[in-house]
């Protein structure tokens, strides 16, 4: 399990390490069921009522398998998953934010006052060499003191939020369906992803697993399903164990 190292920076900076949290809040209830119900539904004569009596668990998993199968996964959004996310930068917010079909919520630095210090994460690459390493928290704190200077002369956060850099830590909550979280683990749990956002959705894709094997059955990078689809393959392709 990873480790995010987070500067505390308040009257010192103070070294801390931390993990990235991410916690399954809420999902769609029986969600594997309600997917098969959709998709049983497509084929079907009776009606719904009769469909969810008579769906067996067998049934559900056989249908799911098929649907996956087929790439026919438009019934895969009648599940949605919401995941409480902490301890990630703005940088890797930017790069999550491009997948459109979701719902973000997040910790917003015009609202919130960080005069008491912000959290920042530090790349690993960075962690590992010493020099680098007390630049970098040497700017962080450079940053901050520039921070708090402006609100303390009544510049609004909103505005003094302006010299916080990528960095600087934030909390999300995030609603993805089925259907967009398998797109978003086949982009992001691949090894060429980029480290931080890599390792957020690999426990995304862990959880979700735990909460419906048979929809996330085969999810993750391409490798683990269809074969790489990079243009440079990294070399090490996941197995299908690695993706449970």
């Amino acid at each position: 399990m990873s480790i995010f190292t987070i500067i505390y920076q308040q009257t010192s900076l103070i070294k801390e390490e931390i993990q990235l949290i991410v916690k399954l809040l809420r999902f769609t209830n029986e969600p594997e069921k309600t997917c098969a119900i959709a998709g049983r539904l497509c084929y079907s004569a009776v009606g719904i009522e009769e469909l969810n009596e008579k769906l067996t668990q067998a049934k559900i998993e056989d249908i799911l398998k098929r649907i996956i199968k087929s790439g026919h996964l438009s019934v895969l959004e009648h599940a949605s998953f919401t995941f409480g996310i902490e301890g990630v930068s703005r940088a890797l917010l930017a790069q999550l934010t491009r997948h459109r079909i979701a719902s973000f919520s997040v910790q917003s630095q015009r609202y919130v006052n960080f005069k008491k210090g912000v959290d920042s994460v530090i790349p690993p690459s960075i962690e590992k060499d010493a020099k680098l390493l007390k630049e970098y928290k040497e700017f962080l704190k450079i940053s901050q003191e520039y921070y708090t200077k402006f609100l303390d002369a009544g510049i609004l956060a909103e505005d003094a939020r302006y010299v916080l850099p990528n960095a600087s830590a934030t909390k999300i909550v995030l609603t993805m369906n089925a259907r967009e979280l398998r797109h978003f683990f086949a982009l992001r749990c691949c090894n060429r992803a980029q480290w931080e956002i890599r390792d957020m959705a690999c426990r995304m894709l862990k959880l979700a697993k735990q909460a419906a094997p048979v929809l996330f059955d085969n999810a993750g990078p391409d490798c683990v399903s269809t074969g790489c689809t990079e243009m440079s393959p990294c070399g090490t392709p996941w197995k299908k164990s690695a993706s449970k």
